[in-house]
C-alpha cells in the first residue's frame, strides 16, 4: 500500500518530511525527482548540499548522487538512495510513499 504527499516546488531543491521519511525534491530541467534526503554514508541532509544538473553533493563529506536514479556516483557514498515516484497533478507535485 502507498500514500501520497502533495506540495509545490518553487526552488531547484527542497526538503520535506512525512513521518520517518525525509525527502529531497529536485527540479532537473523542469522534471521533478524525489529521493531520500539523508546521505547514505553519514547523517547529513542532501538538500543542504549542492545541486549541479542531476547530481547532488553531500555537504558533509562530498559524496555525490544522481537524483534521477538515486545512484551513488562517488566515494565516500557507496549505497544508492531510495527514489520515489513523482507526478504533477493540477500544478501540484505528488510523491508516492510506502506505508
Amino acid at each position: 500500500m502507498e500514500e501520497g504527499l502533495t506540495f509545490a516546488l518553487r526552488d531547484r531543491q527542497r526538503q520535506r518530511q512525512r513521518g520517518a521519511v525525509q525527502l529531497g525534491l529536485y527540479n532537473v530541467g523542469g522534471n521533478i525527482f524525489a529521493t531520500d534526503n539523508v546521505c547514505s554514508h553519514a547523517y547529513a541532509l542532501l538538500t543542504d548540499g549542492w545541486l549541479d544538473d542531476a547530481v547532488v553533493e553531500c555537504p558533509l563529506h562530498g559524496g555525490q548522487f544522481n537524483v534521477c536514479t538515486g545512484k551513488a556516483i562517488c566515494t565516500p557514498a557507496e549505497v544508492d538512495l531510495q527514489t520515489y515516484a513523482v507526478r504533477i497533478v493540477e500544478g501540484k507535485i505528488e510523491v508516492l510513499l510506502p506505508v
